[in-house]
This record gives structure tokens, sequence and C-alpha cells, in this order.
């Protein structure tokens, strides 16, 4: 995580218009919205720490992207985590792409906005291995290369600690995940899994 990186996504507002977000899921062909909500991971609920986490999504076709807002609720105070894309809800999460960083205040409310493709085109693909730069070395090293595969849609959200000590603080697990820019991460608080592994709600709004 860099400065730079949450003043370009820590600065958003809650949706407050006809685009507002809703605490069922829906999306509206019509408006072109897609409208749902993120749970607390199978790994956090667990543990018994955040009760109260969850956040709302509202994503809006602007033509050629997609605007994605989101709005996070009973977090840690002043507490930063970090957002990917994902294949698959829960562990081993798939294919996953970093989107860029959340930041509590001081009521443990968080509101980010996004810009990219996302709807039921988003998907990565590799058509054949190649050489990948190394950045880190630790705790987990960067892959110097990466396997070839084909197209793989990503419809999920996952919302992870940006450390394993501010997991620990709010009385969550402490183990090291791979998902921050520096690759040391905390656990995962928030995803989509009530969407099931298939259908994640990204899916759901057309291009």
């Amino acid at each position: 995580m860099t400065n730079t990186r949450r003043a370009t996504v820590g600065v958003a507002a809650v949706i407050a218009s006809g685009a507002a977000i809703v605490a069922t899921s829906h999306a509206d062909a019509a408006s072109k919205t897609n409208n749902f909500q993120m749970h607390r991971s199978p790994g956090i609920v667990a543990a018994g720490c955040l009760p109260d986490a969850k956040a709302k999504v509202s994503v809006r076709n602007r033509g050629p992207v997609e605007e994605m807002k989101v709005h996070a609720t009973g977090l840690p105070h002043r507490t930063d985590f970090d957002l990917f894309v994902i294949q698959v809800p829960n562990a081993p999460f798939g294919v996953s792409w970093y989107q860029g960083d959340l930041e509590t205040d001081q009521h443990g409310v968080a509101n980010g906005t996004f810009v990219g493709r996302f709807n039921e085109e988003t998907f990565a693909i590799a058509p054949g291995t190649a050489p990948a730069p190394s950045v880190h070395s630790s705790p987990i090293p960067d892959a110097t290369s990466n396997p070839a595969f084909g197209p793989v849609h990503t419809f999920h959200l996952g919302l992870w600690f940006n450390s394993p000590e501010d997991a620990v603080k709010a009385g969550c697990p402490g183990a090291t995940t791979p998902f921050n820019g520096e690759h040391n991460a905390g656990v995962q608080v928030l995803n989509t899994d009530q969407f099931g592994d298939r259908h994640g709600p990204l899916r759901r709004l057309k291009p």
C-alpha cells in the first residue's frame, strides 16, 4: 500500500442519488446498476470477531467502464484494508486482481470508488508463459513467470486486512497472506460467497 494509492482510492462518498446502495442484491438492466452486499468471511465468523462487519457495493455502467463504490461498516477504526476482484470467494481464491485500498475512519467506516471492468465480461487470460518481474522477495516472494491459462472470469470480491497485526488487534486470526501490494497482508474479512462460486455478483451486470 502507498500513500498515492490511498489518496487515489480512499476519497469517495456514499451514493446519495437514485443509484443509492440498498441492502438487497439487485441488478437493474434499465439503469445499468448492480447493487449487492459483502458479508463476513467464514474464518472471521468462526473466530467470532467483527460481528458487525459488512459492506454495500454499487456498480454502475459508465459506457466503456464501470464505476464501483464500496461502503464498509463495522470494521476496526483507522485501519487499512485491501480489495480484490477474485475468481472464487473463499480459499484457494483462484485468479485474484488487486483493486485498491480502503481506510476506515474513527467510526470504522470506509468508502472507496474504483473504475474498471466490473461486469459479465470481467476476466483474466494468460495466452502463454512469460517472464515476470520480481519486486518482492519476502514474506511471500513474487513468481518469476506465469502459468498459461485460457480466459477465466472473476466475478467475486474479497476484502483483506492490510496487516496480520491489525487482524490480531481486532481479535481475528493472525495469518499472513499475499493480498496486498507487499504480499504481507492479513486474513480475508469480507467476501461475496452468498452467491456461490460460479455466480459471483459482478456477473449480473451486462456491459
